[in-house]
């Protein structure tokens, strides 16, 4: 057993040996940054201050590079501790969230666009899942493998949890789902997970970038401030390929209407067919050209990889935003795993 220090708030905990940094300080109810937990998605990367670690051999190099490795960074998601440690990570929370293991009956599948599906959820009549909007959840599969979905609807909704599930062909789960997966069936999750959510005790202004289904912890998060009456200032980017990817574009443009945020859609392979007359070309090159100074503002990004590290990337390098105003939630895949 040893012992972790938290450099800049001289918090402890203590991990096992061979158990990842990440698991044990959840486990303790400390709450560090994380998203995939697999490795692939670098949200939980840190500096290891002092002592050593074994980083195995579950990330891609692209998640933490081999110069990064040199200068002391780890995924905490997937290192374990070869000594006592300290690390230099941020404490996002503690001790108020639980994480369940619930099962869960499926109330309503409802087609919002030929590949995505929206499933209404309902837990059992005596239990409460507390979690912040923006969280996600693993379904537990028959063979213990996992599949991550974020949760589209705010916790003041509760008794249910709304899932948008986008079909990748091949891909086990959504096969199942858009082919054998009817109302009533029982399914298995764990939750809440992340730490994508809304910063309340901030008050800037915030830039919401959504890519294809990203968009639906991005709904929770705005259904959340609508609920809890939060007025910062704020716009959605949403991107798709083509105009039916944004598949609620129209409470989008109710809650425009309403005065609750501006929205602006954007099509990056519109076709004469879609008689799209909106913006184009790639979301986060959109906020760009709106926004080309983001130091004052939070950025909220959630979709595929390759859009997160865009946004993050070039936010950070071209339009001023501060590093630590960045929050995203990259959608990986099985594949991505695989790859």
């Amino acid at each position: 057993m040893y012992t972790v220090t938290i450099s800049k708030t001289g918090q402890t905990f203590q991990v096992a040996a061979g158990e990842a940094i990440l698991t044990a300080a959840l486990r303790q109810q400390l709450v560090l940054p994380y998203g995939c937990k697999t490795g692939a998605c670098g949200a939980c990367k840190g500096t290891v201050v002092q002592g050593q670690v074994d980083h195995g051999q579950q990330f891609q190099e692209k998640a933490l590079t081999l110069e990064e490795r040199a200068a002391g960074k780890a995924l905490f998601c997937q290192a374990t501790a070869c000594s006592d440690l300290t690390i230099d990570a941020r404490v996002i929370g503690s001790g108020d969230i639980q994480i369940k293991t619930l099962p869960c009956r499926v109330q309503k599948l409802e087609r919002l666009a030929d590949d995505v599906i929206r499933l209404e959820l309902k837990l059992p009549a005596n239990e409460t899942l507390k979690f912040f909007a923006g969280q996600y959840l693993d379904f537990i599969l028959r063979d213990g493998t996992r599949r991550s979905f974020s949760m589209a609807n705010a916790p003041h909704a509760d008794g249910f949890i709304e899932i948008h599930v986008r079909h990748v062909p091949g891909g086990q789960f959504t096969d199942h789902v858009f082919s054998k997966l009817k109302e009533k069936d029982i399914l298995r999750f764990e939750a809440p997970m992340g730490t994508f959510f809304l910063r309340e005790e901030n008050q800037h202004p915030i830039i919401f970038v959504a890519s294809g289904t990203g968009f639906a912890p991005i709904k929770a998060i705005i259904e959340h401030m609508q609920e809890k009456n939060i007025q910062r200032p704020a716009v959605l980017y949403w991107g798709g390929r083509r105009p039916h990817d944004l598949y609620m574009h129209q409470l989008a443009e109710t809650w425009a209407a309403q005065g609750k945020l501006r929205y602006v859609p954007v099509i990056s392979e519109a076709t004469l067919e879609d008689a799209w007359h909106g913006r184009t070309g790639f979301v986060h090159q959109a906020v760009m050209q709106d926004f080309p100074d983001l130091s004052a503002y939070e950025v909220y990004a959630c979709g595929v990889p390759v859009m997160v590290e865009a946004a993050q990337r070039d936010f950070i390098a071209q339009c001023k935003l501060p590093e630590a105003a960045f929050y995203a939630d990259s959608f990986t895949t099985a594949a991505d795993l695989a790859r």
